[in-house]
């Protein structure tokens, strides 16, 4: 009698939702003044992580490397890290070095941590900080949010005594995410207009954005500075932008605002991205909570002239429906912001894995709509189109890695979030705020007036 073979079936990966964790890391420690990211690693890593970054910010970007060769990748990398190490500290003269591992160091099993105990924490001044990324446990925004975590840890340990600080002076610990530059601007703003100190972590937006140089600068002006992140611990709180990581830590997961609170008894507000009007709304009663002071009179006159504008726009959009896709906490957050305009996101997908993804949506989106939708999570784009052609999406709202599904599926693609290679500007959308949600709610419009124009047989230009 014949046996018949079962065989697996296994699903691979096709063009994934998502980017290497190490990848997060080295944007954030881009965001602190005066500070090198270096991958322990192969070349490739870093070059890939470069070009991504390039592509977006379309501006210089450098990441040193450990430099894995087939005899490292065997032996161990700690000689090659030691000396990529002082390179960097030679060459550059940074006042940090972030250090973040990758799949292969990782796998090899290269313990970073006492390589670099047998270094010390600081080389010729300059002070190291090490957080492990290896790609297979995450996604960049998990990246991110380690490094964040880690620096904060470096610089603020359980020993370290807090000193008076004059309630004047009080100052507010500022965790954003993963935002655009033009909305880290924003929010640095709307803390200056409440007139109240803050620490901004990480802040690349001039970094990544300066202006042009007569000559080749190793290290771009702008950034938190190490003084800064020091005395994080004499906060009067800390606020975390973010639903998924809300949930994170709810989980047991350790952020830069758990830490600090669990470390120093800095209380700390966690909240979604303020895309849309009620997030603003609770955004800035928060605010008003932290700070002690009135919401400036010009958000106000933002958020109504963003009312007014929801009304005059309704038509346009109302039924809509929307394919949405990127980091779970800017998906989380932008399908809130188009449930209240009447937009319906069909399909909510995210490469990230969390597991938090469909909480965070209930939490914030109206049952009938709820019921509406797909939540995917853990997607790559091939899987994505396979589920999008049957929900007949009126367009698609993410990142330029969506394009080429947004063109099999014959809709627009509004870009936004992170990152944007075929077009400029990327990190200038403006996401968060009154105003923020003004920039999109016109964007998204006026992309579907376009689909519509051009497809009509008159063309024609009047509303």
């Amino acid at each position: 009698m014949t046996q018949t073979k079962t065989t697996q079936h296994y699903t691979a990966t096709q063009n994934a939702c998502k980017m290497c964790t190490p990848l997060g890391a080295a944007l954030a420690f881009q965001g602190i003044e005066r500070t090198v990211p270096l991958l322990h690693g192969s070349q490739g890593c870093s070059t890939y992580m470069r070009r991504y970054l390039i592509s977006h910010f379309k501006e210089p970007v450098d990441i040193a490397s450990s430099n894995f060769s087939e005899e490292t990748a065997i032996f161990g990398g700690g000689a090659n890290l030691k000396l990529a190490i002082e390179n960097v500290a030679r060459q550059y003269t940074p006042a940090m070095i972030g250090i973040a591992s990758t799949c292969l160091s990782e796998t090899i099993g290269d313990d970073v941590s006492m390589i670099l105990a047998q270094i010390g924490d600081t080389i010729n001044g300059t002070a190291l900080v090490h957080v492990s990324t290896p790609s297979y446990t995450g996604t960049h925004m998990d990246g991110f949010h380690q490094a964040v975590a880690a620096v904060v840890d470096r610089f603020n340990p359980a020993n370290k005594r807090q000193a008076y600080k004059p309630k004047k002076k009080r100052t507010i610990n500022v965790f954003p995410g993963m935002l655009s530059n033009e909305d880290i601007r924003h929010l640095k703003e709307i803390f200056e207009d409440f007139k109240t100190h803050h620490a901004i972590l990480p802040d690349y937006s001039e970094r990544l954005e300066g202006p042009s140089w007569l000559e080749y600068q190793p290290i771009q002006e702008g950034g938190t500075p190490l003084g800064v992140i020091e005395k994080m611990h004499v906060a009067s709180h800390s606020l975390e932008l973010g639903s998924i990581l809300s949930l994170m830590v709810e989980k047991g997961t350790k952020s830069a605002g758990a830490l600090l609170s669990d470390r120093f008894n800095i209380p700390c507000t966690r909240m979604e991205i303020p895309m849309g009007v009620k997030a603003c709304d609770r955004f800035f009663k928060h605010m008003e909570t932290i700070t002690g002071k009135p919401t400036p009179e010009k958000y106000k006159k933002q958020k109504w002239r963003l009312v007014d504008a929801y009304v005059d726009g309704n038509k346009y959009i109302s039924k809509k429906r929307a394919v949405i896709y990127g980091e779970e906490d800017f998906v989380a957050s932008l399908a809130g912001f188009l449930a209240e305009v009447g937009i319906i996101p069909v399909l909510c997908a995210s490469g990230g894995h969390s597991g938090h993804l469909k909480k965070a949506l209930k939490a914030n989106i109206p049952e009938r709509i709820f019921d509406q939708m797909t939540i995917q999570d853990n997607m790559d784009f091939t899987q994505m189109e396979e589920i999008a052609r049957n929900l007949e999406p009126d367009l698609a709202i993410g990142n330029s890695k969506g394009y080429a599904m947004a063109r099999q599926l014959n809709i627009p693609l509004v870009r936004m979030g992170f990152p944007i290679h075929d077009r400029v500007g990327g990190s200038r959308i403006l996401h968060i705020g009154y105003k923020g949600a003004q920039n999109l709610f016109d964007t998204i419009i006026n992309t579907l007036l376009h689909k519509s124009q051009a497809e009509s047989s008159v063309g024609y230009s009047y509303m």
